[in-house]
Formats: structure tokens, sequence, C-alpha cells
């Protein structure tokens, strides 16, 4: 299995690098400034492949900040509010899509 900076890449769309933190499991978001953060509206946000590989490897290099570094995609509306692009990343975000029993 190749790793994931090796992998071919589709992207379709506004995508973001997001990972785990490894102090708490946090979903954490790759900014620009090469950090993580834990708010979506942080993240570094790119449109071709080359540069989400590029994220993506600069993610994976000597990290030791967040685990497991992949590429999701988000959306991005006429204001410029960032949001997650499918479910996986919505239920990652927000939590379940249903409420817990108490």
């Amino acid at each position: 299995m190749a790793a994931p900076q090796q992998q071919k890449l589709k992207v379709n769309g506004p995508v973001a690098v997001t990972a785990n933190r490894l102090t708490d499991g946090a979903v954490v978001w790759r900014t620009k400034a090469g950090g993580w953060s834990v708010e979506l509206v942080d993240a570094a946000i790119v449109t071709t492949a080359d540069a989400a590989l590029a994220l993506l490897a600069e993610a994976g290099k000597r990290d030791l900040d967040a685990v497991g570094p992949y590429v999701a995609p988000v959306t991005v509306d006429d204001q410029g509010t960032i949001g997650p692009g499918n479910l996986r990343e919505r239920i990652r975000v927000a939590g379940p899509t249903f409420e817990l029993p108490h």
C-alpha cells in the first residue's frame, strides 16, 4: 500500500487537510501557517491536487502534534463560510447525526 502522499488524488472542489490531535483525539485542520487548529475556519483551503498533496506532505513531515492526516472535502459558500464537505466530516466536526441518550 502506498503512502497517502504517493497516491493519486482527485480534487473536485475545495479541500483541506485534517487529522486528529495526539493529546486528546480532537479533530484538527492544517492551517496556512503550517500548524493545526480545531477550528475549520482556520484551515488552509486548496482546490488542486498538487496543492492538496503539498499540504498533506507537510502535515506528515516530522509533525508530532497530529496523527492520520488526509485530504477532506470542504464547502465554501458565497460569503466565504467554510463547512464540512461530506457526511463523514460533518460527523467529525459536529458529532453524531442523532441525539445520544442521556
